[in-house]
Formats: structure tokens, sequence, C-alpha cells
């Protein structure tokens, strides 16, 4: 499924905010079929970096190029509608979790029978069956993002991006949502999740980009990372000095 776009291609990627340069040319790759993990302090530029992948917000400089198999073929609108994205603080419609996760479907003209068997099946991948026909915005934090994950993932996107989903979760919540992301990550998606949280990046990242003051510092397998640092930044945010 990731063949359709993934790898992804960041080529000298800069946004500047006022007068405060947020991205500095940062030039990466992310590889189909991984967990790749944004690592960095608050204000590394982490959460600009996912939205400038995710096309929400248009770079100052440098280039985002899709190089899948299939992307050259693709229009704009087709390469939107094969991504999607989870904030740290979900927005869930007044509605059930199985009308939540049964709108975006709608909005792709997706029939009335296919997109109960979607969303069937997206609940029952999720765990999230005890939870189906209450109002979203009735459950916990923890549970709401369960939801937002699942609602991302019903699209079947060939990547999805994650920005802090877990920040703001108790540890039962983040063992859930890593458990889900594991899951999609085997069903062939392509996850970039961006967090501080360096526990979790040592649970499920294949791929670690360190950012530091807006730089790409380490672009490496996640277990190299970890146990063999190359730079000075690196190793103090490891050790809780950065």
């Amino acid at each position: 499924m990731s063949g359709a776009l993934l790898p992804l291609r960041l080529e000298g990627l800069s946004f500047v905010a006022g007068d405060r340069l947020v991205v500095d040319h940062i030039t990466a790759d992310i590889a189909p079929d991984r967990i790749t993990v944004v690592l960095g302090h608050n204000g590394a530029g982490k959460s600009m970096l996912m939205r400038l992948c995710h096309g929400l917000m248009s770079p100052t400089a440098g280039a985002i190029r899709w190089q899948g198999r299939e992307a050259a073929s693709l229009t704009a609108e087709d390469i939107a509608r094969r991504q999607s994205m989870v904030f740290h603080l979900p927005v869930l419609l007044r509605r059930t979790v199985r009308q939540n996760l049964s709108f975006p479907l709608q909005l792709r003209g997706v029939t009335v029978a296919q997109r109960r068997k979607r969303v069937d099946e997206v609940i029952a991948e999720t765990g999230l069956g005890p939870l189906a026909d209450r109002p979203a915005r009735a459950l916990s934090a923890g549970e709401q993002q369960l939801a937002a994950i699942a609602r991302a993932w019903v699209t079947r996107p060939d990547i999805l991006f994650l920005d802090e989903p877990t920040t703001h979760l108790d540890p039962g919540a983040v063992a859930r949502a890593e458990k889900i992301l594991l899951g999609i990550r085997r069903a062939g998606a392509t996850i970039m999740l961006a967090t501080h949280d360096l526990a979790q990046a040592r649970r499920i990242a294949d791929q670690v980009l360190f950012l530091a003051g807006g730089r790409l510092l380490e672009d490496r397998p996640a277990k190299d990372f970890f146990t063999a640092p190359l730079t000075e930044e690196a190793r103090r945010f490891l050790e809780g000095r950065l």
C-alpha cells in the first residue's frame, strides 16, 4: 500500500516565522513501512516539520517530493487523500465514535455498505468495540485520542503523521495507542511521529530524526541513535540535559 507515495524526500526544507528560522534546511528521506520518530525538545521544530510534510504549511524554501512508484501519476488532491494526521489534542465531532470513523469515508463518497464494513474492521483492529456507540466527546482524553487515531486510519492512508499524540495520556492509554500504531505499521502503513518522549521512541521507533534548534542533527536507525549518538546535543538530550 505505501508504495504509492513513499519514500518521502525532504530537500533543504526550511520555514521562517517572523524573524525566526523554525525549520532550518532539513534534508532527509522518510522510508516506507516503518515508524520514523522525530525527536527533540519543545521548540525544536518537530511540529512544524510534521505540518510541512503533511502539506498544512508551505515551506519557505526547499521541496517535499513523494517518490513512490505511483506518485508521479497522482494529482495533489490524490496525494492529500493518501495521508492522515493526528494532533496532540484531538478534535472529534459531536457524534458517536462509530459516526466519527464513518465521516471521512462519507466525504470520499464511499457507499453506506462499504463504510459500515470498513468502520467495523477498524473498530475491531483498534479494540474500540466497547466505545463504538458512545458519544466521542464524552470519552476520556485517552479514549478520544484512540478514537482520533482510528479515524485517521479508517481511510487506509499510505502515511500517518502524528504530532505528540500521547502527551497528555496516562500510561495505560499510551500503551493502547502504541499497540494500535504498531498494528497499523504491520498492516503496511508508514508512520511519522513527533515526540519528546524518549521511552516511547525507544519502544516503537525504527528510525530517528533528531532535531535541535530547527536543524536535523541526526538521522539514524533507532538502535544506533540510542546506543551511540553522534552529536553532543543528542547525548545531552538522551541524558536529560538539553
